[in-house]
Parts: C-alpha cells; sequence; structure tokens
C-alpha cells in the first residue's frame, strides 16, 4: 500500500489522482473516474468531486497498488 500525504483536511478525488500521480491529467483523471475505475473505500466511485480523507482508501483498476491518504 502506498500512503498519500495530502496537506488539507480533504481533497477532491480528480485531484488526488494528479496529486498521487497515478494520472497526468485531469482529462485522463475524468475518464478513470467516469469510467467506474475508481474505488474509494471498496466502492466504485462516479463523482469527480468526491472528498478524500485521511484514512480513506483508493484502488484504480488495472493498478496492483492500492494508496492511502494521510494528513502531514
Amino acid at each position: 500500500m502506498n500512503d498519500i500525504i495530502i496537506k488539507s483536511k480533504e481533497i477532491q478525488l480528480d485531484q488526488f489522482l494528479k496529486w498521487a500521480n497515478i494520472v497526468m491529467s485531469g482529462g485522463e483523471a475524468k475518464s478513470l473516474i467516469q469510467a467506474g475505475k475508481v474505488k474509494v473505500n471498496g466502492e466504485i466511485e462516479y463523482r469527480r468531486s468526491h472528498k478524500i480523507k485521511t484514512d480513506d482508501i483508493v484502488e484504480i483498476e488495472g493498478f496492483r497498488e492500492k494508496y492511502r491518504v494521510i494528513k502531514n
């Protein structure tokens, strides 16, 4: 599991994917999310604006790693 440090209380899902270097652009993040390829805490998330908080676990279909959010 990869720990990703965020500096704020929460971060939008699409911004998190860019911050964690999972995707290179907002358009790529949007495509992954809308295709149902992103899970937050085991549930598929279709909203780009979904708020990610400390201890949330993000998974991407096709990636072996899971990403845990931690606050700095």
